[in-house]
Parts: structure tokens; sequence; C-alpha cells
């Protein structure tokens, strides 16, 4: 079936469920739909593990009756389960209990111009194209370097679907969309000491994959140069963020402005508004209509449309990010994030990685976090880390085995440089991060 087709067709399930909605008593309806194909291949030791082809879809409906809302959701989409699921979502609104915040989002903020995002380029679904991706790039992962004898796996992903969103203020939309990957975990040892890492390649288009070679040899790479990590001893001293990891940092603070954890009053960013959150240099830019964007949009999870926003400039906050709900809450006016933020961009220093490494001088390189230690409510961070240990601007040793551990508020505000170049295969793009100072507990 062709792509425009099978929009057409979802968008009339979508307004036939909408009318229902109405029809049976809802004072406002949404509605979403998906379908998606895909195919997902594994290979170990450059045996087959696994070849799962997926065709997937379903129907969520959320009816509101008042100020009462119910939800239920459907993978049969024939008629009569349609019927039975916005059904079941009135039956359940009937007794939830009243919530003034509660509805659809304003209609003065529903999209109304839908522009071609380029998001779409299907590429066949070709069970040998995808095992002899994996294959080749732990190939090349295991040919790298002789101490790289074991591997986790190497894994290729490609997904074709078509989302559609509709609401009784109008909106009836859908886009299609693709998305691809290719990723290595490998394993080297040398003689007690065993080492994992992994590199990976994202893209809505096929062809703009990094190559399985090159996954394969960056995999091989950054396994063995971790071979021969040490300890260090427990340290005040200047920490970098790799930029691979980079984006949690920010990610951090993303939880902290949004508004379930405002109005919650969980978060370490309350009442910061219009308040120097960062150094006056660092800027995060929104932009959701990137052409082929890996989070870009027109329109959020509630049909709200999205815009171009400065969410920090220089320093200050300038805009939490709400949904229609968490907006009512706080008594402001949702801007269109209900289902999380769209191509982000955090401001860099123009300093190359060399740069960042002569600028800290002496300190620690993270590379890899573990465990969950973060609290959005006080902004208190402790997590387990491995990297590498720098002095004089020069790598000299891989460490593994310590904590770092600082308040994010005190993390964020004490940036003082930012790589030029970008991680960019994810919804936050950033560059490596340079914080002043942290404690480091190793020895």
């Amino acid at each position: 079936m062709q792509v425009d087709q099978q929009l057409s067709e979802i968008q009339n399930i979508v307004e036939d469920t909408l009318s229902l909605a109405k029809k049976l008593g809802a004072t406002g309806c949404e509605a979403s739909m998906s379908k998606v194909q895909g195919i997902s291949v594994g290979a170990r030791m450059q045996e087959i593990e696994t070849v799962e082809f997926t065709n997937d879809g379903g129907l969520g409906v959320c009816v509101f009756v008042g100020n009462k809302k119910g939800s239920a959701s459907s993978a049969d989409l024939s008629p009569k389960a349609l019927k039975l699921t916005v059904e079941k979502a009135i039956e359940i609104a009937k007794y939830t209990s009243e919530d003034d915040c509660a509805g659809l989002a304003e209609p003065d903020v529903i999209a109304t111009e839908f522009p071609d995002l380029d998001l779409y380029h299907p590429q066949e679904l070709d069970a040998e194209f995808a095992l002899e991706q994996a294959l080749s790039a732990e190939k090349a992962g295991l040919d790298s370097d002789a101490r790289i004898q074991n591997s986790d796996g190497a894994s290729y992903n490609a997904n074709l679907g078509v989302r559609v969103y509709g609401n009784t203020h109008g909106i009836n939309a859908g886009y299609p969309s693709s998305r691809y990957s290719l990723s290595c975990v490998l394993i080297a040892q040398e003689g007690d000491d065993m080492q994992r890492d992994y590199a990976y390649t994202i893209s809505r288009e096929p062809n703009k994959l990094d190559s399985a070679q090159s996954v394969g040899e960056s995999a091989g790479k950054q396994t063995v140069s971790r071979l021969g990590a040490r300890k260090i001893s427990t340290a005040k001293v200047p920490v970098l963020f790799h930029r691979d990891i980079a984006s949690g940092l920010f990610g951090h603070f993303v939880s902290a402005v949004s508004g379930g954890s405002l109005y919650r009053k969980s978060s370490f960013l309350l009442d910061s508004i219009n308040t120097q959150v960062f150094p006056q240099w660092l800027s995060i830019e929104e932009r959701p209509h990137v052409k082929r964007g890996l989070a870009s949009s027109v329109f959020d999870n509630e049909g709200v449309r999205t815009v171009d926003m400065d969410i920090v400039k220089n320093g200050m906050l300038e805009h939490y990010l709400l949904t229609s709900y968490s907006a009512r809450k706080l008594g402001l006016k949702t801007n269109g994030h209900a289902g999380g933020i769209h191509n982000c961009v955090v401001s860099d220093t123009g300093h190359s990685d060399e740069e960042l490494l002569r600028e800290m001088g002496s300190g620690l390189i993270v590379t890899e976090l573990m465990g969950q230690g973060v609290n959005i409510v006080n902004g208190d961070y402790s997590r387990g880390a491995a990297g590498f240990w720098v002095e004089n601007g020069v790598i000299q040793y891989p460490v593994h085995e310590i904590t770092i551990a600082g308040n994010l508020k005190d993390m964020l505000m004490n940036i003082v440089a930012i790589g030029e170049e970008r991680e960019v295969r994810g919804a936050l793009q950033t560059g490596s991060v340079l914080i002043s100072e942290m404690q480091v507990a190793g020895m």
C-alpha cells in the first residue's frame, strides 16, 4: 500500500473515532494512531542470533466528559473494536474525579499548517541486507585489534511508520517517518583485564548511516582504549563530559524545567524563569522543523504547533517546557512539549577537542556513567563513572571504578567550555562539556 493511501485510511479511522466519541456523549476527544513496519537483526561472534519483522499498529483514545478524563487503546482496528474502545474510554471517564485542568489543548494553539519535514526515506526491509550490515560491522570490530576476542553483538534496525493525531478542535493530521540504526558492542581482553564498549550510527536516511566498517572499527578502537584502566585518588578536579554522554547532563536540566516536575514542586529549578541558570555565553535553541531531524515534528502529542524557541538565552531561562495540563496547573499556556523536546541545540565556545583538554589542564574525561544517583528535586548528583585521566592537556591512561559528585545547579553554572564538535544522534545536541570542578571519589 502506498504511504499516502495508508495515511488517508488512518485519518479516516481517526475521524470516525472522534465522531463516535461525540455521538456517545464526550464533550471532547483526541485520538492517535500509528502503524509501523520494521526489521531488527542481531549477530554475535559472526553467527545470526535474531531476525525479527514487526508490523504493529494501534489506536489510543482519550475522551473528556466535562472535566473528567478516560483513556483506552486497541490493537484491533475493526469497526466493532473501535466502538468498544471509545465506549470503554467514556465509561472510565464517568468514574474518574473532576479535574479543572483536564481537557484538550486550547483551539488557538492547535497546528493548522503541516509542512513536509522530509522525515520519510523508505528502503526495502531486506533481511539479507540487514544481516550483512550487522555481520560486517562486528567482523570489522573483531579484526581491528588482536585483543578483541569477544563480542556482545551487532544489530541493524529499520522502522517505517505512519503517525496520525486528531482531536475535536479540528486537527486530523499525520506524517510518515523512517529511522535506521546500526550498532556494535565489543569486548577486549589483556591478561585479566576485560573491557567493553560500543559504537552506533542512526539516521532518517539509510544511505546517511556510517558504514558498517567504520562502526565496527570505532567500537574496536574505543574498547581497546579502555584496557589498563586504573583507579585514581579522591580529589576535586575539572571534569570533561565527553559529547557522547554530555546530552544527559542537559537532559537533567530539561527534566527540571518540564511542567510535570514544576507543578509537583519536585524540581531544583522552581521559580527560575528569567533567572541565570547557565553562564552568560550559553544558549539552548529548540528548532522543531529541521528537515530530516531525528526529533523534528510540526505538532506535539496534543496537536499543538511546535515553534522555534530559545529555551535559554545568554544563560537565562526563558521558557518552561509545558503540556496543556501542566500549563494550566501553573497558570501558564502550553508551548508544544507534550511528548518531549524537538531538536535542542546547545551553543559552544568554539573549542576543538584538543583545546578542551588544554583548557582543562589536569582532570578527568568522563566517557561512561553508571547508576541513577540524580535527584531532580534538590539537584544532588552522584554517579559511577569511567573515562580517562588527563595531565597538562594530554590523556595519560583510562580510569574506572570512580564516582563523580556535585549539585546540578552548581554544575550548570560552572560550565566553562563546550566543544564545537557536537553529538547529533538525538533530540538534544551538544559538544563535550567542561565543568570547572567536581568531587571525584576513587581510592
